[in-house]
């Protein structure tokens, strides 16, 4: 299904969420050198789009599907990840995580993600008219206005090696 206008500046975040998730998942296994670079940006891409993409959705996205039915359990669940993946970001601003932990951290946000994207995005679109889209595409640009518009930069330690990446599409959303 195509997804609705109102929807897409969250899809886009979840893009380039996405394209880090790829990047770590193609590094692995991680180089105990490397784990700094790769926690750092982590942090620095929570505090600049994830956590205020989160707040977002807890505040608007989650509360409006919450008024369907068919939409609570997948909303709690989606709420526990918000919880894991927040607490791993914590541990990755810490610099805490080991190189198992930056893969578990790329594996759980990669399928939060989906789940969104090809659940509650879809049911969403099924579920909700027009005018619930439009109210709803409102309020998300309010609440996400204050996140990075931009693309982080990969440090040297965190960019995709070309010998890594042969063979790939390179396109984050059909991994």
């Amino acid at each position: 299904m195509l997804r609705d206008k109102n929807l897409i500046p969250l899809s886009h975040q979840h893009q380039r969420a996405l394209a880090l998730c790829v990047r770590i998942d193609r590094a692995a296994p991680i180089a105990d050198a490397d784990r700094e670079a790769w926690q750092a940006e982590i942090s620095q891409l929570f505090q600049t789009e994830i956590g205020i993409h989160f707040t977002a959705e807890e505040r608007v996205l989650f509360p409006t599907a919450g008024a369907f039915e068919e939409l609570v359990s997948l909303i709690e669940e989606l709420l526990d990840d918000h919880h894991v993946l927040r607490s791993q970001s914590e541990s990755a601003q810490e610099r805490h995580m080991s190189a198992s932990d930056l893969v578990e951290f790329s594996r759980r946000l990669s399928a939060h993600i989906r789940k969104e994207e090809r659940q509650l995005f879809e049911r969403m679109q099924r579920l909700m008219n027009a005018e619930q889209l439009d109210r709803l595409g409102r309020q998300l640009t309010e609440a996400l206005q204050d996140a990075s518009q931009a693309c982080a930069v990969p440090s040297s330690a965190t960019k995709l090696r070309a010998a890594r990446s042969a063979g790939t599409t390179g396109d984050p959303t059909s991994e």
